[in-house]
């Protein structure tokens, strides 16, 4: 397989698929869901609240066609009432998704949160010359727009010409506003989930990929499916023979984790470190999520601090929310991860 950064747009078993390949490793993967009727995330409804959820501290809210949301700590809203709700994750099966009022509008370069207003720029942007500059276009795009109105140029933005940002978030502009301005009274999607091709455009832009292949079947012609199909197999190998047993059940994620043939007194702690930095890759790429248990490697007690940070680290550089609950008197680690995706078993089964 090639090396280098490689982004691959194609169609697995009639659904649009996007792929990530970083020197043969697939980083990546988004593919649609084949006539699913749940609602997707990012998608944003006009809704009518419904009725409240006893216990829930919440509403379940109409979608339209049939289907319903759930809207958490909805204090002061009333059957009927119409207002803008954002999917925020996908559901479970036979529950309603997340939505949420706090709505966001994400291009490649920045995100454009109405209600909460401000202009903020990416911590990574350092350099105080390109912050004003970024600044300075971000004001003449917004000129004139609802004080309301906010915006945080991504990390991606740094060094794009004026031109080319501006456009991006001119546009972006107009497409909330058109959403934000609507007073319909009938429960109805109103923007819809991004597809595959252009979530990969928006959020695998840094760095540039090297090469974009978007022809039908390059993923089996260069082992893209082959590396998809790996991912149904529990077992993830690591580094120096060792491995990861990665098993979904109905109450949570279990994955088990051992050394192999190394027998050395640091075989423990440098499979568990493998482990957490690959541990976030195999979950995002499998779609798992909620609570994931870890019954790491045997080691000493002394190394669990190192071993928290390593797994602290490439969980934030993941981006998908994730709390580390921590250890349990059986010596696990749990954890709980946001459900960001429809599991690949379900999206793809074999």
């Amino acid at each position: 397989m090639k090396k280098g950064r490689i982004v691959f747009l194609d169609q697995i078993e009639g659904r649009d698929c996007a792929a990530l390949v970083q020197d043969g490793v697939l980083h990546d993967l988004i593919i649609a869901p084949l006539n699913d009727p749940r609602a997707q995330p990012e998608a944003i409804y006009r809704a009518k609240v419904m009725r409240p959820m006893k216990g829930q501290h919440g509403v379940t809210v109409d979608l339209g066609q049939g289907q319903t949301g759930f809207l958490k700590q909805a204090k002061g809203l009333s059957p009927g009432q119409m207002l803008l709700v954002q999917v925020a994750t996908h559901a479970e099966r036979s529950k309603s998704p997340p939505v949420t009022t706090k709505l966001l509008f994400k291009s490649r370069y920045a995100i454009l949160t109405p209600d909460a207003p401000g202009l903020n720029i990416a911590r990574k942007i350092r350099d105080d010359d390109e912050r004003d500059r970024l600044m300075e276009v971000a004001h003449e795009a917004l000129h004139g727009a609802d004080k309301s109105l906010g915006l945080i140029l991504r990390s991606a933005c740094e060094g794009i010409d004026r031109d080319t940002l501006f456009d991006d978030i001119s546009d972006m502009r107009q497409l909330a506003e058109g959403v934000l301005d609507d007073a319909g009274d009938k429960a109805e999607l109103l923007l819809v989930a991004p597809v595959p091709a252009t979530r990969a455009w928006r959020d695998w832009g840094e760095p540039e990929p090297d090469e974009v292949v978007q022809s039908e079947g390059s993923m089996e012609l260069v082992g893209v499916r082959d590396l998809i199909d790996e991912l149904y197999q529990p077992l993830a190998p690591l580094p120096a023979g060792a491995s990861m047993i990665i098993e979904p059940t109905s109450a949570l994620i279990a994955v088990d984790v051992n050394t192999g043939s190394d027998a050395s007194l640091g075989a423990g702690l440098k499979a568990n470190i493998a482990t957490a930095r690959d541990l976030p890759r195999q979950l995002r790429l499998r779609g798992l999520a909620g609570q994931i248990v870890i019954d790491f490697a045997p080691m000493p007690r002394k190394d669990r601090r190192a071993l928290e940070q390593a797994l602290s680290r490439s969980l934030r550089l993941d981006g998908i929310e994730t709390i580390l609950v921590g250890w349990t008197p059986l010596g696990h680690f749990e954890l709980q991860r946001k459900r960001e995706r429809i599991p690949l078993s379900e999206v793809l089964p074999q």
